[in-house]
């Protein structure tokens, strides 16, 4: 008995984890497809809720027992033929296990806030099982040694975002939205693969733990890794809305929002998980390292900039994920995975207490829409502090900012550091923007009656709130934070003073009864909210010269392929036609034919100069 009790409890049943969350989702099935209508959805919500926290005690017991000890690899043979061996190959560590806990905690009380959103949807069956899917993925890659099966996990977690973008499926723009950000992400995902070919090609393993043995006694050819490298960002690029492929995120928005919640907290941060299991591999190429830094300063100011002329409440959210999630990339780019990680751990948490406080107002209010809100702080105060909460884990001085601060002190370039004082100050001028436009001044036609939302959805907003709280002293406690050394105090210094800089210009621009809804100056308005015209300029440079492309094409094979087909066909079928008439039913005559044909066909060959054969 002792023996099974610790089969089942010890960290050998780490392979349990991800299957609580696809149990829930089919279990969920009968309900999700309309089988069961008598007792409405509610149950399927119910089982999934049960199961997601089965799954977080479960990852707090391996937790405790494997903490402080050295990493145990599972290994699961799933197929092998020739040199081909996939195995399912699993991390058992404080890392991995910490990052379970941490995905099946958001997913837990995204799931309960659900329960009063989507209070009164028949989709909540549906919801609840695409839910447990999105969580059997994000565990999976937690856990996951194998590249190959982080890439499955990952295009599972792309099929998920497709069917909960589309939730609301009957409104043409949602569809819209889904079928993008599925191609969006395409485009990365298949980069991503030739990559993972590249790397089983060159290295022979698949396992995280074997790559990073390969890549530090390695001598690739330097053009070799830079085309491997920039195949395995191209994945990350696209699940972590990074410029080029960044425009999918804002689109999502037209989820219900406690997929939202868990989109720009979790699952963008599933694809910058795996970017740092391969910054071993990406560190063989200074050009690849370049290129994160690059693309990472681009998305991190950009989106920062963009999210400043957003008037869609979700959608300036949005963008600040994907300048967040550009910071991470440029600190795995400048080798710096552990902070990268860190960061990502803060902004998910950071981010979910914002977007819980954001599907509050939409519930009260029916609208996101910031031209129409206002006035809210006396009415919501649970969501004025979530919110609160929520931008002090951002800039300062909660979570993200200790990060912050370490991430700049590593960096050698001032120019690296000029960017996060930047993004510093640009998020705290746009939450401080939010916080006018949402909780002070006059109360709006919508907001004059606005309620506090219920238990179901205040309880999880208060659960985080706390844990945003926490988090710097827990840190502190674990010994998971440096001495307080006078370097990080100036670095403090500078953090705090752009951020207080750029709060205290939204407060002068949008505080005190000042509503300023677009930036004074058109132009800047314009080219900020259409994103630098991104779109456009996708529409202009790829998406019309290829319908072209496929309007010639496509106009080729009608009139001269398939003209050429039916031209041939025609021609046989005319002379079938008219040969019938000649056909007498002798045999002699048939003969004489045949004679005479091959008669004619020799002389032609004893004639033809280039066979050799004339006389």
């Amino acid at each position: 008995m002792a023996g099974f009790e610790d089969w089942a409890i010890g960290p050998e049943s780490a392979w349990w984890l991800p299957f609580y969350g696809w149990v829930g989702t089919a279990l969920a099935l009968p309900w999700a497809s309309g089988w069961i209508k008598r007792s409405g959805p509610r149950p399927a919500a119910y089982l999934n809720i049960l199961l997601t926290f089965a799954a977080l005690a479960h990852g707090l017991w391996l937790l405790r027992q494997v903490w402080g000890r050295d990493p145990q690899i599972l290994n699961y043979l799933w197929f092998r033929v020739a040199d081909l061996d996939l195995t399912l190959s699993l991390e058992v560590s404080s890392l991995t296990l910490g990052t379970v806990v941490w995905f099946s905690g958001l997913s837990l009380l995204a799931q309960i806030y659900a329960l009063g959103y989507l209070d009164k949807d028949w989709g909540l069956g549906r919801f609840a099982a695409l839910m447990g899917f999105f969580e059997g993925g994000m565990t999976g890659i937690a856990l996951s040694d194998s590249l190959f099966f982080s890439y499955a996990l990952l295009e599972m977690l792309t099929l998920s975002t497709y069917l909960l973008v589309g939730f609301w499926y009957a409104q043409p723009l949602v569809v819209t939205a889904a079928r993008d950000a599925f191609l969006t992400k395409r485009v990365g995902d298949l980069l991503l693969l030739m990559g993972v070919v590249a790397v089983s090609n060159f290295s022979g393993s698949l396992t995280f733990s074997g790559l990073r043995d390969w890549a530090a006694t390695t001598s690739l050819d330097p053009t070799w890794a830079a085309l491997m490298g920039l195949a395995l960002i191209a994945g990350p690029l696209g699940k972590c809305a990074q410029f080029p492929l960044h425009l999918w995120l804002d689109e999502a928005m037209e989820a219900p929002n406690p997929a939202s919640i868990l989109r720009n907290s979790a699952v963008v941060a599933c694809g910058a998980f795996v970017l740092i299991k391969l910054q071993p591999l990406l560190a063989l190429s200074p050009l690849t390292d370049g290129v994160l830094v690059a693309i990472g300063t681009i998305t991190a100011i950009g989106g920062s900039l963009v999210a400043l002329a957003q008037i869609d409440l979700k959608r300036t959210f949005s963008y600040s994920t994907s300048a967040y999630l550009g910071l991470v990339f440029a600190a795995v780019g400048t080798g710096q995975p552990d902070l990268a990680l860190e960061l990502l751990l803060m902004h998910g948490l950071a981010k979910a207490l914002l977007f819980m406080g954001v599907g509050s107002l939409i519930y009260t209010t029916s609208t996101q829409d910031l031209t129409e809100l206002g006035g809210l702080g006396s009415r919501m105060p649970a969501t004025l502090a979530a919110f609160a909460v929520g931008s002090l884990g951002m800039v300062a001085p909660l979570g993200c900012f200790w990060t912050l601060i370490r991430l700049a002190l590593v960096y050698s370039e001032p120019a690296l550091m000029g960017v996060l004082l930047l993004v510093n100050g640009l998020t705290a001028l746009n939450l401080a923007r939010v916080f006018g436009l949402v909780f002070l001044g006059s109360p709006q036609p919508k907001t004059r009656r606005a309620p506090e939302v219920g238990w179901l959805m205040a309880l999880p907003m208060v659960i985080l709130t706390v844990q945003n709280l926490l988090m710097p002293w827990l840190f502190w406690r674990w010994g998971l934070y440096p001495a307080w050394i006078p370097e990080l105090q100036q670095m403090a210094v500078l953090l705090g003073t752009a951020g207080l800089l750029g709060a205290s210009v939204g407060a002068w621009l949008y505080w005190g009864g000042r509503r300023r809804l677009r930036l004074p100056w058109p132009e800047l308005q314009d080219l900020l909210a259409q994103d630098f015209y991104t779109g456009q300029l996708y529409q202009a440079l790829l998406v019309q010269p290829v319908s072209a492309l496929s309007r010639g094409l496509e106009w080729l094979d009608r009139n001269g392929v398939d003209g050429l087909v039916n031209g041939v066909s025609l021609a046989f079928w005319f002379s079938g036609e008219a040969l019938k008439y000649t056909l007498s039913g002798r045999m002699q005559l048939y003969v004489l034919l045949i004679v005479i044909g091959v008669v004619v066909v020799t002389a032609w060959l004893l004639r033809s100069p280039h066979l050799g054969l004339a006389y």
